[in-house]
């Protein structure tokens, strides 16, 4: 924290600081033991009325009074990343919406909205990637206007946690009411560990298309898709879908996605059969996939998780994935929620 050359702590952070990564320490309770002390790092998004409001990493807003502060700084914009592909957020967010393309989009400044009959929040949702050109409050009113024009409920998607993320704009939707659904992880990785794993995926033998036939539909686990979700899970620059075939003709042991798109290669619906699950075949199928978009020039690879899927995590850590960015949906308040997220949204291999 910031100390006085008196070897005191100091508040250097003001009310000219919102929007700022800002690290304060706050006196949190007294007692018999004496002070106790927490800290915050963040963006500080708004501090009106003798309070702070700043926004973690993961989207978690604190509030904090100004009496209670003991010292604060600001800090530089984002952590330095110890491993994983270099990216900026604005980078990566616009990869993955061309790896999950809507059916139809239109613009609003730097804004797209995005829709696809409700099929994933990723494909029916805002990407505020700038300035809408309009006020904030007159962009929303076009929003909740365009989905409620298609019967969707009104989507924007955000982010936090790294550099050019949108920490301001989550703390002026909650004001407004705006309610977060869902809050996910982007991890990044290099692809080359990834394919190495292939020699040691025990024959698996994992089968590549161009296409998700109907023995890949049959294990992906959002049943009945439509001729729009074929169209989002189709679309892409470069898409591959992988299969390992299971015993007789139902349907196979396991399955995934990838889209290759430039140096990114994104994988995605990643799932196992729940009786053949701890058997590599969720690492076969994530090695085959990289060593396909290795062989057309991607050299780092993204994927989605939530931060509740344990084995997901586990398994990307051991590939060499780490987090990224966090990413969240906010709805409208006056629309209905939308579908329960499915692996097609946040992926892991369940």
């Amino acid at each position: 924290m910031e100390i006085s050359a008196a070897g005191r702590l100091v508040v250097r952070i003001t009310a000219a600081d919102v929007g700022k990564r800002v690290s304060v320490r706050r006196l949190a309770e007294t007692g018999g033991t004496g002070a106790k002390f927490t800290d915050t790092v963040g963006v500080l998004t708004s501090w009106t009325d003798g309070v702070l409001l700043i926004t973690q990493k993961d989207g978690r807003t604190v509030r904090i009074a100004e009496t209670s502060l003991v010292a604060g700084k600001v800090v530089p914009p984002a952590p330095a990343r110890r491993r994983g592909p270099a990216a900026s957020y604005a980078e990566l967010a616009r990869v993955a919406a061309r790896a999950w393309p809507p059916v139809e989009s239109e613009r609003l400044g730097d804004w797209e909205l995005r829709g696809a009959g409700g099929f994933t929040r990723r494909a029916n949702s805002v990407l505020p990637l700038g300035d809408p050109g309009v006020p904030l409050d007159a962009a929303l009113a076009a929003v909740r206007r365009w989905y409620g024009e298609r019967g969707l409920p009104a989507y924007v998607q955000t982010a936090t946690g790294a550099e050019g993320t949108q920490e301001l704009l989550c703390a002026e939707l909650e004001r407004r009411g705006w309610v977060r659904e869902v809050t996910a992880e982007l991890w990044t990785g290099a692809l080359a560990p990834v394919a190495d794993r292939a020699e040691g995926a025990g024959g698996a033998g994992v089968v590549l298309s161009r296409t998700a036939d109907e023995a890949w539909l049959a294990r992906y686990q959002r049943k009945g898709v439509s001729e729009v979700a074929l169209k989002v899970l189709g679309g892409g620059p470069s898409v591959w879908f992988a299969s390992v075939p299971g015993e007789g003709e139902g349907a196979p042991a396991a399955i995934g996605r990838c889209v290759v798109d430039g140096r990114w290669a994104s994988f995605a619906a990643v799932e196992v059969d729940p009786a053949l699950r701890r058997r590599g075949l969720a690492t076969a199928v994530m090695a085959a996939l990289a060593g396909r978009a290795l062989e057309e020039g991607a050299s780092a690879g993204w994927l989605q998780v939530e931060s509740d899927n344990t084995g997901a995590r586990e398994l990307y850590a051991r590939l060499g994935f780490a987090p990224h960015h966090a990413y969240h949906h906010y709805r409208a308040p006056d629309s209905a929620a939308g579908p329960a997220p499915k692996p097609a949204e946040v992926e892991g291999p369940s």
